[in-house]
């Protein structure tokens, strides 16, 4: 059964690759470039350019360098390490996430020389996907790169949601927050991004580089505060943050910008779609679907009791299969090595062990699309009814590995972990769970 676990987790993954999704959306013909319902003619094109940034930019752009070919102009991109793949037009960087590098700021560097200049003849291709806001970046004046990268791993730690955590990071920069579309005015820019965020918000996904941004330096400095890091943030950081607030410094441009006047926007992947796709596998494989659409957002343990609650009360026809999507949060502290995704299974695992008191058996997957849980090889953890009847599996070491935020180690003992490598998108995370 986990190896079916696996299978559907995988083909909802696939429906989300670039390799899927881009192929019936791009065309160049003899007279016209479509993208998506966007067109215009060739001759009305002086320069195409393209920008692919986030854990799926390889993917991304290679679909389009098959499409567009020697029609590019030229163009960049940027993808976490070990995530690139040969390109031939674009040039490719690497570069850290979760917290940025000198690669980071490097690719930040160099987008924004390609945009000098362009023209209202010029297009801009943005295939944008998460990790972006990680491995392009800039310095705020009078900065390091070392007081970002700590201020970036604070933000991470934090418990803080994905939308905060980017609305500072947008106030430390200038090219996130509709930053680059103001940089590339007055070009035409079309975007298509693959969605790793909780309502999939245009202002959130790579932190909305091509779209106006609502947030201000205000709200950047209460997500600080709210989370208690004031203290911990480097000086220059929030010296440049206060100053925003205080005016000396100008603001992310807003809704009615005239540099958003010829950007055209497009979400061409999400959670839903990759659950969908799970939806529709595990059917074709005989399970009755529980498919609950509510984001998980929450915090990790408190999002695993409730899931694996469902399973515990589920009365209804077997083999049964659970599915929801989102991305918990979890504040960390101490030097465990794990992810949200091991912990919440493993988390799950505590719950079962305590309540699980039926003859049917269950398993229980929780897992990054992008292949990738915090600082692990692992995209996840898988757990089922056989690890119960382990006596060295105890409530006591379970709950120590829960504590010190240590899952990786309790799964590499268990053989737990769920390891694809990358994948090439990212939809944020899966839980599918099942009884039989």
């Amino acid at each position: 059964m986990i190896k079916l676990l696996t299978e559907i987790f995988n083909k909802a993954v696939q429906q989300c690759r670039p390799d899927h999704i881009l192929p019936g959306m791009l065309e160049l013909t003899a007279d016209e470039l479509k993208i998506d319902s966007y067109s215009c003619k060739r001759e009305q094109v002086r320069d195409f350019y393209i920008i692919a940034a986030g854990k799926a930019a390889g993917a991304m752009a290679a679909e389009a360098e098959k499409v567009f070919g020697a029609f590019i102009t030229g163009g960049l991109c940027i993808t976490k390490y070990d995530h690139a793949l040969p390109l031939q037009r674009l040039k490719m960087l690497e570069a850290a996430h979760p917290v940025p590098d000198e690669n980071s700021v490097e690719a930040g560097r160099q987008v924004l020389q390609l945009l000098k200049g362009r023209s209202e003849n010029d297009i801009v291709l943005f295939l944008i996907s998460g990790g972006a806001s990680s491995l392009v970046t800039d310095l705020p004046s009078g900065t390091s790169i070392t007081d970002l990268t700590k201020s970036y791993q604070l933000l991470v730690n934090s418990g803080a949601a994905i939308d905060e955590i980017n609305c500072v990071r947008k106030h430390l920069s200038r090219i996130k927050g509709g930053q680059l579309a103001k940089a590339a005015y007055p070009a035409r820019i079309i975007s298509l991004l693959i969605s790793d965020v909780p309502g999939d918000d245009l202002q959130t996904i790579g932190s909305g580089p091509t779209v106006p941004d609502h947030s201000t330096y205000e709200e950047a400095l209460s997500v600080v505060t709210k989370y208690g890091l004031q203290e911990s943030l480097p000086a220059s950081i929030w010296q440049h943050l206060n100053m925003g607030v205080q005016g000396a410094l100008e603001e992310t441009p807003k809704p009615g910008d005239p540099v958003f006047r010829s950007v055209y926007t497009r979400i061409i992947a999400n959670n839903y779609k990759a659950a969908a796709a799970a939806k529709m596998e595990a059917e074709k494989s005989g399970f009755h679907v529980q498919w609950d659409k509510r984001l998980m957002t929450g915090n990790t343990d408190a999002e695993a009791q409730e899931f694996s609650q469902q399973l515990l009360h589920y009365e209804g026809p077997l083999p049964a299969l659970f599915i929801r999507g989102g991305e918990t949060t979890l504040r960390v502290s101490g030097n465990g090595k794990g992810g949200r995704n091991q912990h919440f299974a493993l988390r799950a695992l505590l719950e079962m062990k305590t309540h699980w008191n039926k003859p049917s058996g269950f398993a229980i997957l929780s897992a990054g699309t992008d292949g990738t849980d915090g600082p692990t090889d692992a995209a996840g953890a898988i757990i089922d009814s056989v690890m119960l009847t382990n006596p060295d599996l105890s409530v006591t070491t379970i709950q120590t590995h829960l504590t010190h935020f240590n899952a990786y180690p309790f799964f590499v003992q268990t053989g737990g972990l769920l390891i694809t490598g990358p994948t090439q998108t990212n939809v944020m995370d899966m839980v599918i769970g099942m009884i039989f």
